[in-house]
């Protein structure tokens, strides 16, 4: 059998519609998309639990996923029920006491990957399998609508570990497999039937605009992967979403050019998948910088006029601002102490001034950041009242190595890669950015062994909530980075908090590696 459905319990009146004015509006008693909404900001307006009651956090409720080992999911909330994601599976859970409603098992698929989450639209959950399956499940029991093969793992090696995104009747996929050559592409897909409407690749076709910036090399085998989710702006009604590292990752000898449109934000029409136009962050990377940080959607005055912003703090080490109608490169400079690949981006164009020598060699060469880069797919937030954007960053440097080898593609080979210095295993920081500079207002110093991948939340309360690099969900204060309260989760961190209520009942929430956990605030005996 394809699902395994566990019927439970009752659990709330299911009847509602998730409805696109429900995911633009944003997150309140509900968390009802990855970024929290179509803009990714995050950010929650519920201020039950807030800066001087934090204190009392405890948990309230702990579930264990069987037979996991990385959880990296972004529940969603829906009308008291958190629907979640393990490689494979997807449990819908009361999200006052985690109890299972149903679940659901795609056993038949033979990778494994992470994954992490799904989307909700109408009355259906929409699921990635590891092997590029877009299930859709009934909301209310689990069952199977419809299964759709977007992408063949077992003719072409591609995979996925992304949350798809609803837009507009249709359902956004993506794929990973960007290190071993799988060439990107965003589709959608009828949220009715799982039919594509659109797909957009993210290297061009030869003879296409773009398709002379690779040199000659394949486009099948030229990476540019969409693996993390997307953001959108139903105004403009454009998807803007981000891609991976071109193929092979550390050696770009034979794919001469900027290598379009990877490590790139690409706008794309949300009715036809068409480029509207594209900002490449690292030109011919050979350095494995995706531009796989959230982008997330501000409308607000720079520079004296009211516009539509675009801030992205990438994994090369610098923060961006860009005009989302156009493109336009606005503003730009490194969030990150020690950045030495290139020295500040040109002033009209964003394009990064690089130092010489300082990227990969046979030999070796230090190179700061390093290969996981200054930010990764650890989802930033912003804050409206405070007007800051807080991104999880990383102060490391790698050594880096590279090989002329020929590639063969689906083989593991990335032209090599990078080392640890020795004696410089790196330290994690929760910066406060003032957006339209890229001035840092605040951070905090992480203590631990650099292996973390938890992401932000930012709440009405007047708290950020992250878990740190020592395995403990933080509560810091937005405005000043104070540490407020903290709990040890008892293992390391993949996932990015959530904040949600049921019954008035103001909730936290994250995954850790094998567990879920929730918390509340203390309730004395009778109260």
């Amino acid at each position: 059998m394809r699902t395994l459905l566990l019927v439970l319990f009752a659990a709330l009146p299911l009847a509602a519609q998730l409805t696109e004015d429900q995911i633009r509006a944003g997150s309140a008693d509900n968390w009802v998309t990855y970024g929290g909404d179509y803009a990714s900001w995050r950010h929650s307006p519920l201020t039950q639990i807030n800066t001087g009651n934090v204190h009392k956090l405890v948990p309230a409720w702990v579930r264990q996923i069987p037979d996991a080992n990385r959880l990296e999911t972004t529940p969603l909330v829906y009308e008291g029920v958190m629907y979640v994601t393990n490689t494979n599976e997807v449990y819908a859970l009361d999200a006052r006491n985690g109890k299972v409603i149903w679940h659901f098992a795609a056993d038949w698929v033979k990778r494994q990957s992470q994954n992490r989450g799904v989307a909700l639209w109408g009355d259906r959950v929409y699921f990635i399998t590891s092997d590029c399956h877009l299930v859709a499940l009934n909301r209310f029991n689990g069952a199977v609508i419809w299964d759709k093969e977007f992408a063949s793992w077992e003719k072409e090696g591609y995979w996925s570990s992304l949350a798809p995104l609803a837009v507009k009747g249709k359902i956004l996929v993506g794929t990973a497999g960007g290190g071993s050559g799988q060439r990107g592409f965003v589709a959608a897909l009828s949220a009715d039937t799982g039919e594509e409407v659109w797909r957009f690749w993210t290297v061009p076709a030869e003879g296409d605009p773009g398709s002379e910036t690779w040199g000659g090399f394949p486009a099948k085998w030229s990476g540019a992967p969409t693996w993390t989710t997307g953001s959108y702006d139903s105004q403009l009604n454009t998807i803007y979403w981000p891609t991976g590292n071109p193929w092979p990752d550390f050696y770009g000898g034979r794919r001469r050019g900027d290598n379009l449109y990877s490590d790139s934000v690409v706008a794309l029409d949300a009715d036809t998948g068409k480029l509207k136009w594209h900002f490449q962050f690292t030109p011919h990377d050979e350095w494995d910088w995706d531009a796989n940080e959230t982008m997330v959607l501000v409308d607000r005055e720079f520079k004296g006029q009211m516009r539509k912003l675009l801030y992205h703090a990438d994994r090369n080490g610098f923060y961006y601002v860009l005009d989302r109608e156009t493109g336009k490169f606005l503003m730009g400079r490194p969030f990150i102490n020690e950045l030495n690949w290139a020295s500040g981006l040109d002033e009209v164009s964003g394009r990064p001034l690089e130092i010489p020598d300082k990227r990969p060699t046979a030999g070796g060469n230090r190179i700061c950041p390093s290969v996981r880069g200054a930010s990764n797919w650890m989802s930033p937030s912003y804050h409206p009242e405070t007007g800051l954007f807080y991104v999880v960053t990383l102060e490391k440097c790698d050594i880096y190595t590279s090989s002329a080898q020929e590639p063969v593609p689906s083989t593991g080979f990335r032209g090599t890669g990078g080392e640890q210095v020795p004696a410089e295993p790196g330290t994690f920081y929760l910066r406060a950015l003032q957006p339209n500079t890229g001035e840092l207002a605040w951070e905090y110093e992480m203590p631990g062994p650099a292996v973390m991948w938890a992401g932000t939340v930012s709440t009405m309360g007047g708290l950020i909530f992250s878990g740190d690099d020592d395995g403990h969900l933080v509560a810091l204060d937005a405005k000043t980075g104070k540490d407020l309260w903290h709990f040890q989760m008892g293992t390391d961190i993949y996932a990015s908090p959530i904040t949600y209520a049921v019954d008035g009942k103001q909730y936290v929430m994250i995954a850790t590696a094998t567990d879920l956990f929730a918390f509340a605030l203390f309730e004395e005996a009778g109260r």
